[in-house]
């Protein structure tokens, strides 16, 4: 079947008169357009990524680079990637995937269904097969399902389908569009233990609001609590809520990192800042045989 014949069959089968549309996006690449009157979002079946979230009577809230790479293949460059079954490179295979290999993947769109308060949930679904296996030898099936409305609830369900127990990393790798990250804050992580990936993963604790102020790679440990982004250019707060979830991570290339990615602009820097829900490093998760996992995060827009 070629592209459009998929995509095609796809909105036929999932569609929503006037609310949900499968389309082809950038590169061809499926992509599900959602327009409510609770917000306004796209994701590409590419990666399940949330690409886009507008909720009624507020700007864009995610950051998507005007030189990301749209071909199979490839990550795309802001928006929320799903990382998974690990973070950053895989510790024993540095020729393997950056952040793992479900991100690189088109998912199964299991269902898309409108309800009352005027959100959307679709869910999307994908698992283990012969290309995974050359990475990672295990049996898994993993869930995304996103409620777009007046918040932005994701749920990362991560099934272990095989007879014997594995461990994962994973993070969902937010990436917020701010005004201008030199004038914003990230709230919600004073006195929390990190280690600063810039610095040889040193050890050190965050003492009140944290400044970009330089190239940001932290991973916050034991934090529970909702994290805000103060954007003091855009007036407004950007919230993310967790579950299940035992580590922050928190990300800007700043000027010298954006100039060593060909899928980032050169100052693109300056109007994005990642906030990731995660559980990554010491707190990755132990999975026995059949047993399941549910990251959630739920994100949320404030005046500020």
């Amino acid at each position: 079947m070629d592209a459009g014949a998929h995509i095609e069959g796809l909105n036929r089968h999932f569609g929503i008169s006037g609310i949900a549309q499968v389309v082809a996006g950038n590169g061809g690449l499926p992509r599900i357009r959602i327009a409510s009157e609770a917000s306004i979002a796209e994701i590409s079946l590419y990666g399940a990524q949330v690409l886009s979230w507008r909720p009624a009577g507020a700007g864009e809230v995610l950051f998507v680079s005007e030189r990301s790479h749209w071909e199979e293949g490839k990550a795309i460059r802001g928006g929320i990637p799903i990382c998974f079954p690990w973070f950053r490179d895989k510790a024993d295979n540095p020729a393997a995937p950056k952040h793992g290999f479900v991100r690189t993947r088109e998912w199964r769109l299991d269902s898309i269904r409108a309800l009352e308060d005027g959100a959307v949930t679709l869910v999307c679904v994908t698992g283990s097969d012969e290309a995974t296996r050359v990475w990672w030898p295990h049996e898994f099936l993993l869930v995304y399902r996103v409620t777009v409305g007046k918040t932005l609830r994701l749920e990362l369900s991560v099934m272990n389908k095989g007879g014997t127990a594995l461990r994962f990393e994973e993070a969902l790798h937010t990436y917020f569009r701010v005004g201008g990250v030199q004038e914003a804050r990230i709230r919600g992580l004073d006195g929390a233990i990190f280690l600063d990936n810039t610095d040889g993963n040193l050890q050190k604790v965050q003492r009140g609001d944290l400044s970009i102020e330089k190239q940001t790679d932290n991973a916050y440990i034991e934090t529970h609590a909702p994290v805000d982004v103060i954007d003091a250019t855009l007036k407004r707060r950007l919230r993310t809520e967790k579950q299940n979830s035992s580590t922050t991570v928190v990300w800007n290339p700043w000027r010298d990192g954006a100039a060593g990615l060909s899928d980032f602009g050169s100052d693109e820097w300056q109007q994005m800042t990642c906030v990731e829900a995660s559980n990554v490093l010491s707190s990755s998760v132990s999975l026995a045989a059949g047993e399941e996992h549910t990251l959630r995060a739920v994100i949320s827009v404030a005046s500020e």
